[in-house]
């Protein structure tokens, strides 16, 4: 879409939106929608006592309504308020204005993440660790402050003209719960929740490590690891499928890269990063084993935006994180602010004392002599320093062959071979050695290398008949992961024993790999119906049926007599397994209401009214009132009390 028609659509959207140009609170001025979310829209405001550019979250007016929910909303503003951190969008103050309820925030001007993927597709590693590593900073501050941000995605990445990079909504997250929607709004967020949030609706900071493997992954490779035609199946993945390494995507990859997608994204959460600041720390250190053609190598998913005419440019990135940042220039070489010519040159060396200018001056062979010894005492400290050392080259992901020769043309020997398993580096080729690449050894000293034997696989056990926590433990001494438990009714498996196993038994998989069990509940029950019956025969025909009874605390009016069964729960025919527990509610009998007075009524009048009092009404015209309309008695007298729910007859003549 042209620029100009862009800037079109987004007025026509702005001018159709109520709160444009309304002052909420007597002081923020509302200028601009910004974006639209699930649970409120943002928009570009001014404080006018203060003067200052900020943005708006404004919740939907159908979140507002709910009291719980701006409880909630409240509390977490005010903890992240007291949340500083310069890669935190700050909160600068909480209210409500009429069916408004809003928070007023810092004004990123820029763009989010997710338009700088939209637009160039994968990035190079070193634009993506600048992007994670302050998200990780950002976020292992909430960690360590007690937060869990928990909808980690691109749209909450925001960057600034300035190239500085922030998150956003933080604590918000709390207060919605959008994984049972099933918009497709959702179904960008699913795609960075972690197993458990998913599996089990818990949230610590490992969710956000998980969720931070993803982005780097989708930063890498221009693509999210699990993608589906719907929520539930992007939920499957992420339960039973590892993220595949970025270099399944972008040949030549970095180990390091793979590695560190790994292990944020590890499904069992023991073996993630235990919050952000850990998964920094191995960002920083993954970065450090990388060269420089390795950090700035192009993915073959990046997409290249043309800038030249910056007047009328498409692209939603800032022109700022579009330009090289200028290297070093000398003052008096030519460059100006825009040169990118490196300083080479060496400074000029001090003037010589005048004894040594004298002596320069004595003939060439004290020149001579001078430059020898110069020579020779450079040759000396240099091979001191660095002549008798060899740096290790890089040899991963190589075969053993070429690492054997790429190490004996830098003039070093192959010291022991050994192999290990590998889920990320190919069958046969180099996983490590033993000194790192870029080490710096002594002569021909020898080089260890670590081959790849592929992935380590494990045939699932047969574990038909197991009780569920034997099946567990044999799973981990196989080398697996328990994973999601299913239960289903089953007339030959005895209750808590294993039915199936999802991958079924005999699979080869990767070892570490999650196991689904679907374990056994038992033969079905139909729970009987004992509403009415006193408490002891209910007791006694629920446990005929091999139910468990609980009695509730609370009593019930109901049009049962006192200590009767007002209702049960499950409710008479719903299908049980043998041991499941019933619970009962007593009756505390029926509710007594008064009795309208409706003689004289019209039918219609007195029904209205009767019914309005909580009776059910019957009609009674013998045959002299078949076609009267006027009640002249009721069965129980106006001003007496009945039971709420009982039947009152009205006799019409």
């Amino acid at each position: 879409m042209p620029a100009s028609a862009r800037r079109l659509a987004c007025v026509d959207t702005t001018l159709q939106d109520p709160l444009v140009g309304q002052v909420l609170d007597g002081r923020y001025r509302v200028e601009a929608r910004i974006a639209v979310g699930g649970m409120a829209t943002v928009y570009r405001a001014v404080d006018t006592r203060l003067d200052r550019v900020l943005a708006l979250k404004v919740m939907h007016p159908s979140l507002a309504a709910d009291a719980s929910f701006v409880e909630r909303f409240i509390r977490e503003a005010k903890s992240v308020a007291r949340l500083a951190h310069p890669n935190v969008v700050q909160v600068f103050d909480q209210g409500t204005d009429g069916a408004y309820v809003y928070l007023a925030m810092e004004y990123v001007a820029g763009c989010t993440l997710r338009d700088v993927l939209r637009e160039r597709g994968a990035l190079q590693p070193r634009a993506a660790l600048d992007i994670l590593e302050p998200v990780l900073a950002a976020l292992g501050a909430a960690h360590r402050a007690g937060f869990v941000h928990r909808d980690m995605k691109p749209e909450n990445v925001l960057i600034g003209d300035d190239g500085r990079v922030k998150v956003a909504d933080f604590g918000l997250v709390r207060a919605v719960d959008t994984v049972t929607n099933t918009t497709g709004t959702v179904l960008g967020t699913v795609s960075y929740l972690a197993p458990e949030q998913i599996e089990h609706g818990t949230a610590d900071p490992r969710v956000d490590v998980y969720a931070c493997g993803i982005l780097l992954h989708e930063m890498l490779t221009g693509e999210k690891p699990h993608d589906g035609d719907s929520p539930a199946t992007v939920l499957y993945k992420h339960l039973h499928e590892d993220v595949p390494p970025p270099s399944a995507a972008v040949p030549g990859m970095a180990y390091e890269l793979d590695e560190l997608v790994a292990s944020a994204t590890a499904r069992n959460p023991e073996i993630r990063p235990h919050d952000a600041v850990a998964l920094l720390a191995r960002a920083r250190e993954a970065r450090g084993g990388l060269g420089e053609e390795q950090l700035d190598a192009m993915p073959p998913q990046a997409l290249t935006v043309e800038h030249d005419n910056a007047e009328d440019r498409t692209s939603v990135i800032p022109r700022a994180l579009t330009v090289p940042r200028p290297l070093p220039v000398d003052e008096d070489d030519g460059g100006g602010p825009g040169s990118f010519r490196r300083t080479s040159r060496l400074p000029s060396p001090p003037p010589l004392p005048p004894r040594r200018r004298l002596a320069l001056r004595r003939g060439p062979t004290a020149i001579v002599v001078a430059v020898l010894l110069f020579l020779g005492v450079g040759t000396g400290v240099w091979y001191i320093n660095s002549g008798q050392f060899t740096q290790v080259p890089p040899l991963l992901s190589k075969t053993e062959q070429e690492a054997r020769d790429r190490l004996a043309d830098a003039g070093l020997g192959v010291g022991r071979v050994e192999e290990a398993y590998s889920d990320t580096v190919e069958r046969g080729t180099v996983i490590s050695t033993d000194p790192k690449a870029g080490a710096r050894i002594r002569g021909n000293a020898p080089v260890s290398l670590v081959l790849s034997k592929g992935p380590q696989t494990v045939r699932v056990p047969d574990l038909d008949g197991y009780r569920l926590d034997e099946a567990r433990s044999v799973l981990k001494d196989e080398g697996l992961e328990p994973g999601m438990v299913t239960r289903a009714f089953s007339e030959d498996v005895p209750r808590g024993s294993v039915i199936s196993t999802e991958p079924v038994k005999g699979t080869e998989v990767r070892a570490d790999s999650a196991v689904a069990l679907t374990v056994s509940k038992g033969s079905p029950v139909d729970v009987p119906d004992v509403t009415g019956d006193d408490l002891e025969d209910a007791r006694a025909e629920l446990a005929e049926a091999g139910l468990k009874v609980e009695v509730a605390a609370e009593r019930v009016n109901s049009e049962h007599d006192a200590g009767a069964v007002a209702r049960q729960s499950p409710q008479a025919g719903r299908e049980v397994a043998e041991g499941d527990t019933v619970t009962l509610t007593l009756s505390k009998g029926p509710e007594m209401v008064e009795v309208p007075d409706v003689v004289g009524d019209g039918v219609d009048e007195a029904r209205q009214k009767l019914e309005g009092a909580g009776f059910r009404v019957k009609e009674d015209r013998g045959l002299l009132g078949l076609f009267g309309d006027t009640v002249k008695g009721q069965s129980v007298e106006g001003g007496d009390t009945a039971p709420k729910g009982s039947t009152i007859t009205l006799r019409i003549r």
